[in-house]
Formats: C-alpha cells, sequence, structure tokens
C-alpha cells in the first residue's frame, strides 16, 4: 500500500516520473496543433501488442491527437494512486470495477452517462446491462466496460471419459458436483496419495463468492452497509467450500499442491475440474495435450449465481482535454476494437454485437462451449462496491484462514470479525 511506503521512495518515484512525462510530452508536441492524451493501462505484453496498433489506428483517424501510453504492469493501482497524489493523473485511465470506488468516491473520475447517451458511435445498447452496472458507482457511470470477468468449471474431458463419469450438465447442482468430484478424486496407486483430485480449491473470494451467492447468502446487506457472511446462508455455503478440501479430501490442500499453482495442476491432469475464469483460455488452448471443455458453475438453493466483475476506461475528472479524451475512449470501445482483445480468447467482450460473433464464440477452438460464459451473465451479481473493499477483503482472510486449514468453523471465525468490518462499511 502506498501509506505503508517511506516518503522519501514516493517522492523519488513522482519526481522521476514527473521529468519522465514532461520529456515525453514535451518529445510528442511537434507543433500547437498536436494535442497530447496520456492513456495509462496495465497488462502482459500480448495485450499492449494488441493495444498499440488500436491506438496507432486512432492517430492516424486523428492527426491532431497524439496517444502517450503509460505501461504500468505491476502495482498498477499503486502507482496511479501516486500519480493522481501528484496531480500527473492520466486524462484517460484503464481501470476495474474493484478498485474503482476509491477513485469515484473521491471525485477522480467523470461520469461518463451523458457522454455515452450523446455519442453517435456507442451507446448503451451496444453493452451487456451486467456490465454497465458492474462499472457504475452511485448511479454514475464510472468507465465505459471493456469485458466482463466471470467464472465457470472446466473439465478434463480425457479423465471423465476414463472414469465413466458424466460430463457436467446444465443444470448441474452442488450435490452433483460433490459427487462428480468425489468419483474423480483418484489414488492412482495405491499409495494412501491422491494422484488426482476432483476440484481446485483457492481461497481469493471470486472463488468462495459464487457458493455464498448461490446458497442465497450474500457478502454485505443489499445498501452496503453491513456485514453479511455470517449469516446462515453464507456460513452453510462457506462450509461447504471448505469441507471439500478438509472434509470429502476432494480438494488439494496447500501441502498437497506444493509450489503447483491450480492453473498448473489442471494442466499436468492432476485436477479433473478447476474453477477458473475467461483468462485461462489462451494458454489452455496453446499448451493443453487433452480434450477440455466448460460447464457453467453449479446451482446451490438460489441458482447459479457466479460474480461478474470487469474492466473499462474511464476520464479523468479534470482533464484538460475532456473531448479528445472521450474520442479516444469512443474508439476503443468500438466493436473493432473490443474484437480484437476478443479474438485472442482472453477477454469476455463487453460489447454484444462482439460477443456473439466468430470473434468471441469460434467454434473451431476449445472451448466447444464458449456461449456458456455469456449465458451466466443475466444471472450474474457483481461484486458490491465499497472504497474499502482492500481492508475489508484483508480481515477476511485472516479470519478465513483457519477455516480454510480446518481448524475452525466458517460462522465463529466470521463472528469475530464482523464489527471491524462494520465500521469499515459506515
Amino acid at each position: 500500500m502506498v501509506c505503508g511506503m517511506k516518503l522519501k521512495t514516493i517522492t523519488r518515484y513522482i519526481i522521476a516520473l514527473t521529468l519522465s512525462l514532461c520529456l515525453i510530452t514535451a518529445g510528442c508536441k511537434k507543433n500547437n496543433n498536436t494535442i497530447t492524451i496520456k492513456y495509462s493501462t496495465w497488462g502482459s505484453e500480448t495485450e499492449i501488442n494488441i493495444l498499440k496498433p488500436i491506438i496507432k489506428e486512432f492517430e492516424k483517424n486523428n492527426p491532431n491527437i497524439k496517444v502517450d501510453i503509460i505501461h504500468i504492469p505491476q502495482n498498477y493501482f499503486q502507482k496511479l494512486h501516486m500519480l493522481v497524489a501528484a496531480n500527473l493523473a492520466p486524462d484517460v485511465m484503464f481501470i476495474n470495477n474493484l478498485n474503482m470506488p476509491v477513485y469515484a468516491s473521491g471525485n477522480i473520475l467523470s461520469d461518463l452517462n451523458y457522454s455515452l447517451s450523446n455519442s453517435s458511435k456507442i451507446s448503451h445498447k451496444d453493452f451487456f446491462p451486467q456490465s454497465l452496472k458492474t462499472m457504475s458507482y452511485n448511479k454514475n457511470l464510472m468507465a465505459i466496460p471493456r469485458d466482463i470477468s466471470n467464472i465457470v468449471i472446466y473439465y478434463n474431458k480425457d479423465l471423465f471419459n476414463k472414469y465413466n463419469v458424466e460430463y457436467p450438465q446444465e443444470n448441474w447442482n452442488f450435490e452433483e458436483f460433490l459427487e462428480k468430484a468425489q468419483q474423480l478424486t483418484i489414488d492412482i496407486n495405491n499409495d494412501k496419495k491422491i494422484d488426482i483430485f476432483g476440484i481446485s480449491f483457492e481461497t481469493n473470494a471470486i472463488f468462495f463468492l459464487p457458493f455464498v451467492w448461490s446458497q442465497g447468502g450474500n457478502l454485505f446487506d443489499k445498501k452496503n452497509q453491513h456485514f453479511a457472511l455470517t449469516e446462515k446462508n453464507s456460513c452453510t455455503a462457506l462450509q461447504f467450500y471448505t469441507d471439500l478440501r478438509n472434509k470429502y479430501k476432494v480438494a488439494p490442500t496447500a501441502a498437497e499442491a506444493g509450489n503447483s499453482t491450480m492453473a498448473q495442476m489442471f494442466m499436468q491432469q492432476k485436477l479433473a475440474m478447476f474453477i477458473s475464469g475467461r483468462w485461462s483460455v489462451p494458454r489452455f488452448r496453446t499448451d493443453l495435450d487433452f480434450e477440455w471443455d466448460i460447464a457453467s458453475f453449479p446451482s446451490g438453493k438460489a441458482g447459479s449465481i457466479v460474480g461478474i466483475d470487469g474492466s473499462g476506461w474511464s476520464m479523468y475528472s479534470k482533464t484538460k482535454h475532456p473531448k479528445e479524451s472521450w474520442m479516444l475512449i469512443e474508439y476503443l470501445a468500438s466493436n473493432k476494437s473490443i474484437a480484437e482483445f476478443s479474438k485472442t480468447g482472453l477477454i469476455v467482450p463487453s460489447r454484444k454485437d462482439v460477443a456473439f460473433s466468430e470473434n468471441f464464440i469460434n467454434k473451431d477452438l476449445p472451448p466447444e462451449h464458449a456461449e456458456i460464459f455469456l449465458t451466466i451473465i443475466d444471472n450474474g451479481k457483481p461484486t458490491p462496491k465499497t472504497e474499502r473493499w482492500n481492508e475489508v477483503i484483508d480481515l477476511i482472510n485472516i479470519a478465513m484462514e483457519p477455516v480454510w486449514n480446518g481448524k475452525q468453523k466458517s460462522c465463529p471465525a466470521l463472528q469475530s470479525i464482523k464489527s471491524s468490518v462494520n465500521e469499515l462499511l459506515e
């Protein structure tokens, strides 16, 4: 966190960044008619290689605008926070919905509802309603969404076939999910050590919240003012999730996983099923040597409900170039641009026309049932928004650690932090 850094380190970083930006800007302005827009983003080298031609095409179509890409591949929001504090905020910022409330509540971002409503190039109707909801705060549209982030169940078809287990069906439930995980938890050589686990296990909120929501529980109340993980349905769901590892032994413990990530274990065929998002597709397409597909998340008593998160393009509220900044956002949010990102298999596009095109649903490439990423959107639940999100999650992680390890039940652990979380939500 920025607060924990030494003041001298922050000062040196800001001074260096200021000088760099000044030099870049001075070098780019070859004449007084050129307007320079600063655009910040994170992303891998692959993503940046997609982005650069899009920006180049935008500059070609708008010769009076120059776009400076500020690529921050690591500690993005920490460094963006320093830029904002130093009055060096980029004109256009790539942002996600979990970190957005901090900037939205501080009046750092512009409300883009009016711009979108009056645009001749993009409109509200172009996007999945849930994606717009995800990027909104207090009914203000804080960013134009690029993508939707949700989760599914990846499964190894070869293992299902080998052990005569039926593939997950469309409306499967928690009981059927557990049954398949048990059937596919295998000690191959009878040495009392599990060689293949039925399902993955990760402690990040994006993986356990779908269990909570699908069972009728919640993280917060409807107004995001009170902690709700201590309620009966939430506790039951969390206990079911942790029992996958500690009671039923169908998911690996940290010791059993060792240094391997869940994705690596799935790739090594040590996991029959793997809970993950669209971001796993590009790597699986190139690296997996077995047949695989995806299934929707299983249903609890409230149905099958997964999180709807996302990222998109926001505008600095104090930009000196709002017109040109909006022009850049319009271009990035166009069918053509979002299609380029979708072709890689990396994202679930926010635009409906891209999502239902061959740029996303490519029958020549796995997963065979890619449309599941789209059919689960309507029932999806945007992650609750709070500017104290990181602090809340830190408290939950600390409280749940003995639960994940099988040393404590979920409800008593969460009751111990209820008042502290409620204070953060005030």
